[in-house]
């Protein structure tokens, strides 16, 4: 399992980079920003995974691997953004993919060490929104986990599909492509035919919302 964990993690880290090197460049950032984009998003949520469950120094940060995936994945996106962005969505793609990944390697990890198994899918559901929430941060953009669109629901339910596999002592690679499968067919879904959770009911006007103001 370590192996396969390994392996989702890198290739979501790489995943990850492009959909935040993607995010810079359309944000017309310099190569630096653009590279420090892709890093924070590649490796965001799987140091906050591995600093919650004890695995230090996170594999981020200790395995050259991970930089240096992070860094050509900037430099694919910098130089042919061009050809890449006529893509169709390609951030909200990479993106995608990149949760998918995360939330069963995260899973997965928190398994190996030993976590219950609902700690396990959230976990893996962390792990899978941390990157998208510090590259929507840095970019002062509202994180896509705080808006209407499924997302971490999704991440949460392809990291289920892992913790129920485990528990039902099912093949790990069955189970980390099913629920990667999942999570990316419900983040697509959502974004092709708007789906997304209930949001807060605003005020009817803006009188009522100064009137609310005034009153805190």
């Amino acid at each position: 399992m370590k192996t396969l964990v390994l392996t989702l993690d890198l290739v979501g880290t790489f995943v990850f980079a492009l959909s935040g090197a993607m995010a810079a460049s359309r944000r017309r950032l310099d190569i630096f920003g653009v590279l420090v984009l892709s890093f924070v998003a590649a490796t965001s949520g799987g140091i906050v995974r591995d600093l919650l469950i004890g695995a230090t120094p996170p594999a981020a940060i200790s395995d050259w691997r991970y930089l240096v995936i992070s860094t050509l994945a900037g430099l694919v996106i910098f130089f042919w953004y061009p050809a890449i962005g006529r893509l169709r969505n390609p951030v909200l793609i990479f993106d995608g993919a990149g949760l998918a990944l995360f939330c069963v390697a995260g899973a997965q990890k928190a398994l190996v060490f030993g976590l219950e198994p609902v700690m396990a899918a959230l976990l893996g559901m962390l792990t899978g929104i941390g990157g998208g929430i510090a590259r929507d941060v840095l970019l002062s953009n509202v994180p896509a986990v705080f808006r209407s669109d499924i997302y971490a629901v999704a991440a949460l339910a392809g990291a289920s599909v892992v913790v129920i596999g485990d528990a039902l002592q099912l093949p790990t690679t069955a189970t980390a492509c099913a629920g990667a499968a999942l999570c990316f067919g419900l983040r697509l879904a959502a974004i092709r035919f708007g789906w997304h959770l209930p949001t807060a009911r605003a005020p009817e006007n803006e009188a009522e919302t100064d009137k609310i103001d005034q009153g805190r």
